[in-house]
């Protein structure tokens, strides 16, 4: 099943995300590597990030949010406000995803 995480940074949060992302890029690729379908910062009018939007593929929501839970970003403390729910694709790249 897939899942998806929205994460807002705390305020101020600019300092530590940009100190913090080379283990958040690390984690990414070495710890979720092919669960993880869809990631990216939320950016402001300016062009800075914000916050982060994940899409992972887990067995059930216990394992995404463990995945989540260890993201150095989390460990950090950087994420002020977050959600998490259940997603399913329907298009990617332009093209509807066969169901």
């Amino acid at each position: 099943m897939q899942f998806i995480l929205i994460a807002h940074d705390k305020a101020g949060g600019l300092p530590l995300r940009m100190s913090t992302r080379p283990a958040h890029l690390a984690y990414c690729e070495q710890e979720i590597g092919s669960r993880l379908l869809y990631a990216g910062p939320m950016l402001e009018a300016a062009g800075n990030p914000t916050g982060s939007v994940m899409i992972v593929e887990a067995a059930d929501e216990a394992e995404a949010k463990a995945l989540f839970a260890k993201d150095p970003y989390a460990l950090a403390g950087l994420f002020g406000q977050t959600s998490l729910t259940g997603f399913k694709t329907v298009f990617c790249n332009g093209e509807r995803v066969p169901v």
